[in-house]
């Protein structure tokens, strides 16, 4: 077992005609600074030529696309794959996005559950009075048929969570061709995905990696029929009709007068700091009916104990970045946090370590009014921001929320909550904002921008 990044590997960008040694190459660093992987960039041209051969490539039948899925995360999740032994991409993964190397194995093993019953997750989306086929009996006395949007999907990654990339497993059981564009952050996952995919019997022409620089990163969406992701490219087309961003999630918890807070404080405090509180399900406001500073001061004491450690040690469970992004972050927090009450790193939260990284430790602060704007400022470390609600208050503070756990008996509140089109995710009672299972949307289902209904008649 591997236990060192001194071995730069390459990953080279893999297209139509297979892996493509590029001339043009990125360097990946762990958070220490070392170099760790050379990415290999592709120019325009190439994503041009890329583009066309996976609208003209030939599509796998239904059975085999799901199969192949469910082979691709067996070997996503065991085998050696681009060189990398799963326990070597694992501490890569690691060491260049911070994350602790609980949270990657915890995501590798969420992929290939996830590709394993993919096909469950999709049909779980299929509208109630519709078909998947048009041979489908049904249709011969008229029946909506589930279709596709397009052909060619592009992908754009952001985030550095290699959990992110399990989800446009559902494109390719729908039939999709699939181009993704890595994050130069992290590009071991989408590497890895790609090259078991190719393993498991998708053609080298129906799933692609297109690891580019800005203006080739815009051809690779203008060459498919839609997009979705997080990245600059994504962020300038978002009004477009056929791109799907990702918005920051902005989760919260809720609890209402009558409800013992103390009774769910393991609950709150997993929702903040769950997988290295990084996540667009981890909270990041928890709203109080009645005195907030009991559960802010409560919800700091837990985080007190958690270990500063390297990302890559068995014990990790807080995030970790270079030194000099670390500050820059500490710094703006502290700004925005003038006027409240610090619960919990109040002076500072970054923890250096010796090799030039920094963890950033949790922080807690306290406002005085649910409408203040620290409540909705997501960040990529257990950062929470511990207000007052009223019911006077309103739905207003719960809005533009991603997940909503609510601990509260009141039954109008809650058709509040589930009528509400800004909340994406309601979970009634104890269970933490993180929590997600097989057919359960994140936000909204990925097919309801993939798929739409037509009517078929035949016979």
């Amino acid at each position: 077992m591997t236990r060192s990044t001194a071995d730069i590997v390459t990953l080279d960008a893999l297209g139509p005609a297979g892996a493509y040694a590029s001339r043009s190459h990125q360097e990946i660093k762990d958070v220490a600074g070392n170099p760790v992987a050379r990415l290999g960039l592709v120019p325009t041209l190439f994503v041009s030529r890329a583009m066309t051969a996976l609208r003209r490539s030939a599509r796998l039948p239904v059975d085999d696309r799901i199969a192949a899925i469910a082979r691709a995360g067996e070997l996503f999740a065991t085998a050696t794959l681009g060189g990398l032994s799963v326990s070597e991409y694992e501490y890569r993964v690691s060491r260049v996005s911070g994350l602790p190397l609980s949270v990657v194995r915890a995501a590798t093993r969420t992929a290939a559950h996830r590709a394993a019953h993919v096909h469950e997750s999709v049909q779980y989306a299929r509208p109630a009075g519709s078909v998947g086929d048009w041979r489908d009996p049904l249709t011969r006395s008229g029946r909506a048929v589930w279709s596709r949007r397009g052909d060619v999907l592009a992908v754009h990654v952001s985030g550095v969570h290699p959990g992110a990339h399990s989800l446009w497993l559902e494109a390719l059981a729908l039939g999709f061709k699939v181009a993704v564009r890595p994050t130069r952050r992290e590009p071991f996952t989408a590497h890895r995905l790609v090259t078991a995919l190719w393993e498991a019997g998708f053609g080298t022409d129906h799933v692609i990696l297109l690891p580019t620089e800005q203006e080739a990163g815009e051809a690779v969406l203008r060459g498919a029929d839609l997009a979705y992701g997080g990245d600059d490219v994504i962020r300038r087309f978002a009004g477009e009709s056929t791109v799907l961003p990702q918005e920051p999630g902005r989760s919260k918890v809720l609890l209402t007068a009558g409800t013992d807070w103390r009774a769910h404080l393991d609950m709150i405090v997993d929702s903040v700091a769950h997988h290295g509180g990084t996540g667009c399900v981890n909270a990041t406001a928890v709203l109080v009916e009645g005195d907030p500073a009991p559960v802010a001061e409560a919800i700091a004491a837990r985080f007190t104990a958690l270990p500063s450690l390297p990302p890559e040690d068995e014990k990790a469970v807080l995030p970790v970045q270079a030194r000099m992004p670390a500050k820059a972050l500490e710094r703006y927090v502290l700004n925005n946090a003038v006027g409240t009450r610090a619960w919990l790193g109040g002076d500072g939260f970054i923890d250096e370590l010796e090799d030039g990284s920094a963890v950033l430790r949790p922080t807690v602060h306290q406002l005085d009014s649910p409408t203040a704007p620290q409540s909705d400022l997501e960040l990529p470390f257990p950062c929470v921001w511990v207000a007052p609600w009223t019911p006077e208050a309103g739905l207003e503070p719960l809005r533009d929320t991603l997940v909503l756990t609510a601990v509260t008996d009141d039954a109008r509140l809650i058709d509040d909550l589930v009528n509400e089109p800004t909340i994406g995710n309601l979970y009634i009672g104890g269970h933490p904002t993180h929590w997600t299972d097989i057919g359960m949307p994140h936000d909204g289902y990925l097919s309801d921008f993939l798929m739409r209904t037509k009517t078929v008649i035949r016979g």
